[in-house]
């Protein structure tokens, strides 16, 4: 994967926190690690919201392949 440069101003407080708990990590893997994070938790609310349809079915409405009810409590029994 290609670096790039990047000079920008932070909170200082944010920034001796982070280098506190990565002791030893300098900046830049601090910045790519918390770039990682924001990436990960947007795409993990993507996937959230795209399960969030099947709160909108009527779990006692049958489809081709039973009901959401039967599919949830076959899921949590496994």
């Amino acid at each position: 994967m290609g670096r790039v440069r990047v000079s920008t101003t932070v909170s200082s407080e944010l920034l001796e926190q982070a280098r506190r708990l990565r002791e030893g990590a300098n900046d830049a893997t601090l910045l790519d690690e918390a770039l990682d994070a924001l990436v990960s938790r947007h795409r993990a609310s993507e996937i959230d919201a795209r399960y969030a349809a099947y709160d909108e079915l009527p779990e006692d409405g049958p489809d081709d392949w039973g009901t959401l009810a039967d599919f949830r409590a076959a899921a949590g029994s496994q």
